[in-house]
């Protein structure tokens, strides 16, 4: 689809206040009370909840219990560098790993905190203009009755590599201090989104879907922004997303949606919503603070009011720490993984001297589905500090910059990393 048309005719809506959700006035005030552009949120007590529809056999869901703490899963530093309710996987993490990031690795995004939902309880509910009959509800078991598709793709956050802004670049940005580590890649088990809608009555005149997810109200300066919630595209919806309720082949954990979420292929994270509890099918464009506060384009060279965007960039990550200690004189194998969300990855560039000379790095195994190539080096340092880059280029003609387009929230940095590590 044409993401880029569809987020300019959306940016037209937005600016015309021809669109529902979340307006430019509601925008000003909220940035009126908070002072600055995504301070930090505080769980509200009161969680969203599902109303029953007249008329309908299925329940809505219990509300969600709160776990002890902002994430369920252990977080061990080895495996994680922890940012309050986030938690950021440590590449060094993934080296001898396969293609896919195990569950107990994988990066954690919350906004809040990670809600404990039954189940056998939860409904998923499908509402809205857009559809030709009422609000229908759908069970866990009733999902799992559906015909199920997996597919291997990346869910990577738009801030990814947002510290080498400030770190690389010498400029100011706010939101988590991602290094890269803000991605991964897993095998999802699902139902397409389009079976759901259709055999919920998709209308011929839906434009726009919102999903929204059952955590805790997003409070910031002050003002409850409500659940978690981002819209969709019908045409994005109809294409290739997935209700997903499996992960690596077990049923998702708490922490990265469970019972059900949304899996959006190649694009931004926020797209793929967990603790997934209900769709509004709409007849009109839709907006949320999530697509007009959060997740848009701010600073010199964007329009006053944002640019939105989608998709992801490209990158490439070595499997080691920062400053990683080497042996000096002995051969080493320097291991990474490449990705792209514009295409598969053609070859991937290595410098091991700061940028001086570049050398082909061999690629491992073959890429799977919307996700990454993984790549080796083998590489004899002399004693000393060494800068470490690796520089990607995809079958669409896209490689990585040197210097990445400077946006105040710190979105799609897709400049080549300087990793820095001493041999001794």
């Amino acid at each position: 689809m044409d993401e880029f048309g569809y987020d300019l005719g959306r940016l037209h809506d937005w600016l015309a206040g021809s669109a529902r959700g979340f307006s430019r006035r509601d925008l000003l005030k909220l940035t009126a009370a908070a002072g600055v552009a995504g301070p930090a949120a505080q769980a509200s007590s009161t969680p969203p909840i599902i109303k029953q529809a007249a008329g309908q056999a299925s329940a809505p869901p219990a509300s969600p219990v709160q776990a002890a703490g902002p994430i369920v899963k252990p977080l061990p530093p080895e495996l994680f560098t922890v940012f309050g309710s986030n938690a950021e996987m440590r590449w060094s993490a993934m080296a001898g790993q396969g293609h896919l990031v195990p569950v107990d690795r994988f990066f954690v995004r919350n906004h809040t905190s990670t809600p404990i939902i039954d189940r056998d309880t939860w409904r998923l509910e499908l509402t809205g203009a857009g559809l030709r009959r009422g609000p229908v509800f759908y069970s866990y078991d009733e999902l799992r009755r559906f015909p199920s598709v997996t597919m291997t793709t990346a869910v990577e956050c738009a801030g990814n590599g947002r510290s080498f802004f400030t770190s690389q670049q010498g400029q100011t940005v706010s939101g988590t201090a991602w290094q890269l580590g803000a991605i991964g890649v897993a095998r999802w088990r699902g139902v397409r989104l389009s079976t759901l809608l259709h055999h919920a009555g998709l209308g011929r005149n839906a434009v726009d879907l919102m999903p929204s997810g059952l955590d805790p109200h997003y409070v910031t300066g002050g003002v409850d922004l409500g659940p978690v919630r981002r819209p969709l595209p019908l045409l994005k919806a109809l294409t290739d997303v997935l209700v997903a309720y499996e992960m690596n082949g077990s049923p998702l954990p708490p922490d990265h949606g469970a019972p059900a979420r949304l899996i959006v292929p190649y694009w931004i994270g926020i797209s793929s919503i967990k603790w997934l509890g209900r769709i509004e099918v709409a007849d009109e464009p839709l907006f949320s603070p999530w697509n007009t506060q959060f997740y848009r384009l701010f600073g010199p060279g964007y329009p006053v009011d944002g640019r939105p965007f989608n998709r992801q960039v490209i990158k490439s990550a070595f499997e080691l720490d920062r400053n990683a200690q080497l042996p000096a004189g002995r051969r080493v194998r320097l291991t990474g993984r490449s990705w792209s969300a514009s295409g598969a990855i053609k070859h991937v560039e290595v410098s091991t001297d700061g940028g001086t000379r570049w050398r082909r790095a061999r690629p491992v195994g073959a890429g799977e589905g919307a996700a990454w190539q993984r790549w080796e080096l083998d590489w004899l340092p002399a004693a000393g500090a060494h800068e470490l880059l690796a520089r990607a280029t995809d079958v669409r003609g896209n490689t990585q910059p040197d210097v990445a387009a400077y946006n105040e929230l710190g979105y799609l940095f897709d400049a080549v990393v300087r990793h820095p590590v001493v041999a001794a």
